[in-house]
C-alpha cells in the first residue's frame, strides 16, 4: 500500500519514466531508480499494534532522556506516523523554522506538534522536518479522538519524530535500537 500523498509523486515519476523510454532511453534508468525509491519511501504497510505505548515512527532511536525519546527516520524508513496511545487530540501547533539534516538534533526547526490526552496524562508527538523533508502532513485535527496505532501524519523525505510521555512511564527501548511505528512497544507503564 502507498501513503496517499505519494500518489502524485509516483505518477510524475512514472510519466517521466515512460517519456524517457520513448525519447531518450539512457535517461530512463534515472527515472526507474526514482520510481523505485518513491515506491519504497511512500510505502504504508499494515501494522499489528502492540500493547502499552507504541512507537509513533519507524527508525532508529538516537536520543533518550527522562520522558523524551527521539527517533531518526532515514529515507529508507516508512514515514507514516502513528498515535502512540488512544486519546483526544487537544492541540496541534505548526511552527516554521530551520530544516537541518534530520540526523542532527537542533533548536528552532520546522515542526508540527500533536498533543494527545487520555486518562494517563499528556503525550506529545513532534514531527520534525529535515533538510530534504520540506513537507509535514498532519492527518488529524484538534478535537479528534484517535486510537492507538492510528495514522496521524507523515513527513516527506527524511526526518525525525519526538515522543514525550507522562513521568509515570518508562522507556524500554534505548539509543541505537530500531523501532517500527505502531508495532514496537516503545514504553512501559511504571507503577509509582
Amino acid at each position: 500500500m502507498i501513503e496517499k500523498s505519494g500518489y502524485r509523486v509516483l505518477a510524475l515519476n512514472f510519466l517521466m519514466l515512460i517519456l524517457s523510454i520513448i525519447a531518450f532511453k539512457p535517461l530512463a534508468i534515472v527515472f526507474l531508480i526514482s520510481t523505485i525509491f518513491t515506491l519504497i519511501f511512500f510505502r504504508d504497510p499494515p501494522r499489528r499494534i502492540g500493547d502499552g505505548v507504541v512507537s509513533p515512527a519507524d527508525g532508529k532511536i538516537d536520543y533518550v532522556s527522562g520522558n523524551r525519546l527521539e527517533i531518526f527516520m532515514s529515507p529508507f524508513d516508512c514515514h507514516v506516523n502513528r498515535s502512540p496511545v488512544s486519546g483526544k487530540i487537544v492541540r496541534i501547533r505548526f511552527k516554521e523554522g530551520k530544516t537541518p539534516p534530520a540526523f542532527k538534533r537542533c533548536e528552532n526547526v520546522r515542526m508540527n506538534e500533536i498533543v494527545i490526552e487520555n486518562e494517563d496524562g499528556i503525550f506529545r508527538v513532534v514531527q520534525i522536518a529535515g533538510l530534504f523533508a520540506r513537507r509535514i502532513i498532519c492527518y488529524v485535527k484538534e478535537g479528534d479522538f484517535v486510537e492507538k496505532g492510528e495514522k496521524i501524519g507523515s513527513i516527506v523525505f527524511g526526518s525525525r519524530v519526538v515522543l514525550e510521555v507522562p513521568k509515570r512511564y518508562k522507556f524500554i527501548k534505548g539509543v541505537g535500537e530500531s523501532v517500527k511505528a505502531g508495532e514496537t512497544i516503545a514504553l512501559k507503564y511504571e507503577n509509582t
